[in-house]
């Protein structure tokens, strides 16, 4: 896919995505949509690639749906709806998102809305600017939260600051997004992206790429088990991943005291019980859900 609403740039092991809808505010759209679901493909297959950061450029992150159209850009087609499930693109973004196989940080260095900040809520980590803002404001628009956020944001917040900032719909500021856990830290505008491409690094430099991709999915997938579950995860993980040469350079590297280089990659070497553990907890839109990648510009979902 040709990127036109994005920018996809990769240096130094890091994949940047930046929104790149200045002139707009990033305002989502349904293609901008698909187009990031394109580049996180894209990154997931680039074994290069370590780690991923979202960003917006020029003064917001990301203004929410593109509302230039109207509000007949909410109306949805009925029986493409009841016949395919027509399923919300945001929804679908937020599942790929948590099926990344690299860990994502969001550097949200301006307003978030909408989309613009729900769309965030199954990044790992959100970094934001002191110019920040944010707001959950679908109730203001007569519609409910979407990119399933229902799932996600009480799950970072806790069910009470969820439940103020949906129903009210009040914009806030950085920092009141930071005292509730939405965000782990503050920087000023030109310092944000080098703290998250720093971030990024402490979080891949010493670390494995399979045990990497791995660990993140446990964590993610263990919000709704039991410690009976993530014990039988956690039993599989060591039995398949303590015999392989990833492990037994991990072990060599402590033991002469020097950085490990391990050898396995995410796209070739995942154990044969991953592809089957992700397959019976698969977080895509099921079979027959759609979405039209040449959607007008200002198709909100």
């Amino acid at each position: 896919m040709e990127f036109r609403e994005i920018d996809l740039d990769v240096a130094d092991g890091i994949a940047t995505i930046t929104l790149d809808r200045p002139d707009k505010l990033n305002a989502f759209t349904h293609r901008m949509g698909a187009e990031l679901l394109a580049a996180l493909d894209r990154t997931d297959a680039d074994d290069a690639v370590r780690a991923v950061i979202v960003t917006g450029r020029g003064r917001a992150f990301c203004a929410g749906a593109d509302l230039s159209g109207g509000g007949a850009i909410l109306h949805r087609d009925e029986d493409a709806f009841r016949e395919h499930g027509d399923l919300d693109l945001g929804g679908t973004l937020a599942r790929r998102l948590l099926e990344s196989a690299k860990p994502v940080i969001a550097a949200i260095n301006g307003p978030a809305v909408g989309v613009g900040v729900s769309s965030t809520l199954p990044m790992d980590v959100r970094l934001a600017s002191h110019d920040a803002r944010f707001g959950f404001v679908f109730t203001r628009r007569g519609v409910v939260p979407e990119a399933a956020s229902s799932w996600f944001l009480p799950r970072i917040v806790g069910i009470s600051r969820a439940v103020e900032w949906v129903l009210s719909g009040r914009v806030f500021e950085a920092e009141e997004a930071l005292e509730s856990g939405l965000v782990r830290s503050l920087h000023a505008p030109d310092e944000l992206l080098p703290a998250a491409r720093a971030l990024a690094h402490e979080m891949t430099d010493h670390s494995a790429p399979v045990a990497n991709a791995i660990a993140r999915r446990m964590l993610w997938t263990m919000l709704d088990g039991s410690p009976a579950d993530a014990h039988r995860l956690d039993s599989l993980g060591l039995f398949h991943l303590g015999r392989t040469p990833d492990a037994a350079e991990g072990v060599a590297s402590f033991v002469e005291r020097r950085p490990p280089r391990f050898p396995m990659t995410v796209s070739g070497d995942l154990p044969a019980y991953v592809h089957e553990w992700r397959a019976a907890t698969d977080q895509r839109a099921p079979e027959g859900a759609t979405y039209v990648v040449e959607a007008p510009a200002d198709d909100p979902r």
